[in-house]
């Protein structure tokens, strides 16, 4: 064999793939983790529908009843606070959230046309408030000066406009080929046409992220609540259910509207209370998941 042979060719190991031990390790922790996040929403449905004698016996939390009763849900919708409360945050998620989508929409729209009058100063004034927003005292004082104490509307405008889902949405708009907007210029729009009939219908899975992130905020919310709000029969739910669940408030009958003495349980109300909370949000995930990677990616990656 000469000096200038070639020397056979080195084959690179092979990335040693995990053992049975680590994969075994890696799914005890995965199992457990698991199991942190959904035996207490589990319990917290049980003790709802466990009957007297399982709550009195298991301390107030029950993990997997042996029998089901719907008396916790049958106090809360009798016509009390409970219900009210759930009327109220209703209204204020489905009137805020379609007021926040037409103010962003229409403002993120103005500020991703190139060379609309203000554009500049209002993009930096959207910019501004993202990075400094004021204080709870001129907050206070702004709500009071325009006489919406004590109204619903308090819950609604003081929120109603996010310079995060401005931006988010500018970034989609200004993603939109030019040459659609062009041609309907040439064929007569206007910018209220080309918005609405080309816009908006492009703008779907960004609409309907942006709708849920409006949304859950105003169903989650109770501060402007508990600080503009001085009659209690116009309690949000999440107000409710911090009074009467985390403050540990006991409800008699006449905060249920229930003329039975005989309540159930309190942690089988509290948890009820809870469920209530917790289930139109879970409801309405599903059917919008599918949206997010496509609305917020693609709003933020473009523009």
């Amino acid at each position: 064999m000469t000096a200038t042979s070639a020397r056979p060719a080195q084959r690179r190991r092979p990335i040693d793939a995990p053992g049975a031990p680590s994969r075994a390790v890696k799914g005890v922790v995965l199992i457990l983790l698991c199991a942190a996040v959904i035996l207490p929403f589990v319990g917290i449905v049980s003790t709802s529908l466990a009957d007297r004698a399982q709550v009195n016996a298991s301390g107030g939390f029950v993990l997997f009843p042996t029998s089901v009763s719907l008396d916790s849900y049958r106090t809360i919708f009798a016509g009390g606070v409970v219900s009210r409360a759930m009327a109220v945050s209703v209204g204020v998620t489905v009137v805020g959230t379609a007021i926040s989508l037409a103010v962003s929409t229409l403002l993120a729209y103005a500020l991703s046309r190139q060379g609309s009058f203000g554009q500049r100063p209002m993009l930096m004034l959207v910019l501004f408030s993202l990075l400094f927003s004021p204080g709870l005292i001129p907050n206070y004082l702004v709500v009071k000066e325009l006489g919406l104490l004590n109204s619903y509307w308090a819950l609604i405008l003081p929120t109603a406009l996010s310079a995060f889902n401005v931006i988010v949405l500018r970034a989609f708009f200004m993603g939109i080929p030019a040459e659609l907007t062009d041609s309907a210029r040439i064929d007569g729009a206007g910018h209220l046409t080309i918005f609405a009939r080309i816009v908006l219908p492009l703008s779907k899975a960004v609409l309907a992220v942006i709708g849920l992130f409006y949304a859950v905020g105003y169903w989650n919310a109770f501060f402007n609540a508990l600080i503009y709000l001085n009659d209690s029969g116009m309690w949000p739910l999440q107000l409710v259910l911090r009074t009467y669940v985390i403050n540990n408030t006991e409800m008699s009958a006449t905060d249920l509207g229930s003329g039975v003495e005989n309540l159930p349980p309190q942690p089988s109300i509290q948890m009820a209370i809870l469920v209530v909370t917790i289930v139109p949000i879970l409801i309405v995930y599903p059917f919008l998941q599918r949206h997010f990677a496509k609305g917020v990616l693609t709003g933020a990656v473009k523009g």
